[in-house]
């Protein structure tokens, strides 16, 4: 826990990117649980969950929508908390990567779930 805080100070003294990007990575998820939270339709019987290639939109429960706040747990709480071990193993460049590759992955998923609303 030591070498976490110690390394958490580290990035917020010497690595302003990273600390940008670790806000960034924060705040898009905040932004995916509200936006996912809001849309969710729990009066609705069936809600577009998914799309295939071949069969087109998939039908399911509205509950299955909650994967959407699910992820922006993750992303935002359990990567930003990676990031900083990153950096302890293996330095700023890779743990940017990583931030980098999760603010894609946050817009992917506002992406799908827009996507997935318009359809319904």
């Amino acid at each position: 826990m030591k070498n976490f805080q110690k390394d958490f100070i580290k990035i917020y003294q010497t690595e302003r990117g990273i600390m940008l990007l670790m806000s960034l990575n924060l705040v898009l998820s905040i932004a995916l649980i509200i936006f996912s939270i809001i849309n969710l339709n729990p009066n609705a019987s069936v809600v577009k969950v998914g799309y295939g290639d071949i069969g087109g939109y998939r039908d399911g429960a509205w509950a299955d929508m909650l994967a959407f706040p699910l992820f922006a747990i993750i992303f935002g709480i359990l990567h930003n908390l990676l990031a900083v071990r990153i950096f302890h193993k293996r330095g700023g460049g890779m743990t940017k990567f990583f931030l980098i590759s999760t603010t894609a992955l946050i817009l992917g998923a506002f992406l799908v779930q827009v996507r997935l609303l318009g359809e319904a």
